[in-house]
């Protein structure tokens, strides 16, 4: 988008994606060690394996890991602060606390419901809307609603976590939207957060009268099919693994779409 709008900046954007990179790796990393030491991560979890929880990793060095590579994301942002000021200082402050607090400190975030609220924020409004900002130093009403659809695919994303993981959730008391609403109001908050984020590009459309070439994206809807029969007819399982990595997909397949869609 900021491309489009002939005001693309390369060096803004490298260091926007590496320090976006660096948080969602330190993040992951935070989870990792926060879940081990809450005892999250029990031996019938269905997820991928966490490498505290094998043994594979020390909870120590895990712990070390994610401050170093948050003292990367926060390096790379040094140079965003000096070109745009102090927008960025609040958006990589915040970026990093909600890393560390989504299941760390005195009230975790994913551990009362709100993961989905803040990812759908910093997945999306922030991370589409933070990267325009970087490069343009302006913001605008499309940029904004662009950044819905990648905040509610990646809510989608964990949604499919939550519920492959609601009872292990449950016992280890992790109060996240479908231990607290239940599997069915996890199912269908993953349908809406999908169709939504599909049907984004033809609102984007209506605001701008423009952009037409945008709605390809939106015929990403129909990959997503397989994913939703699977979750509204298999119990949690590890099969959810799958529709883990499909929902990863279709946000990298939209995204690809909508930018190129945006730059025709």
């Amino acid at each position: 988008m900021a491309f489009a709008d002939q005001r693309g900046h390369w060096i803004s954007a490298i260091f926007a994606a590496l320090a976006a990179l660096f948080i969602q790796i330190a993040t992951n990393y935070a989870n990792d060690y926060y879940d081990f030491v809450k005892g999250s991560d029990k031996a019938e979890r269905l997820g991928p394996t966490r490498a505290t929880a094998a043994g594979w990793v020390s909870p120590h060095a895990m712990k070390r890991a994610f401050i170093i590579v948050f003292a990367l994301a926060a390096l790379c942002g040094i140079y965003l602060f000096i070109r745009a000021g102090w927008p960025v200082l609040v958006i990589g402050v915040f970026s990093i606390a909600a890393g560390i607090l989504y299941t760390g400190g005195p009230y975790p975030i994913g551990y009362h419901g709100l993961g989905d609220l803040f990812v759908f924020f910093f997945f999306g409004l922030v991370a589409v809307g933070g990267t325009y900002y970087v490069q343009t130093l302006h913001m605008n009403a499309p940029v904004i609603l662009a950044g819905v659809a990648p905040g509610l695919f990646s809510t989608a994303i964990l949604t499919v976590n939550n519920l492959r993981d609601i009872e292990n959730d449950k016992h280890s008391g992790k109060r996240t939207l479908p231990v607290l609403l239940g599997s069915r109001m996890g199912r269908l908050e993953y349908v809406l957060c999908i169709i939504a984020a599909g049907l984004t590009p033809l609102f984007l459309i209506l605001l701008t009268k423009t952009h037409y070439w945008t709605a390809m994206a939106s015929l990403i809807l129909i990959a997503a099919i397989p994913s939703i029969r699977l979750i509204y007819t298999q119990p949690p399982s590890k099969r959810y693994n799958n529709v883990l990595a499909a929902t990863g997909q279709l946000l990298f397949g939209y995204s690809i779409l909508f930018a190129l869609g945006w730059l025709l």
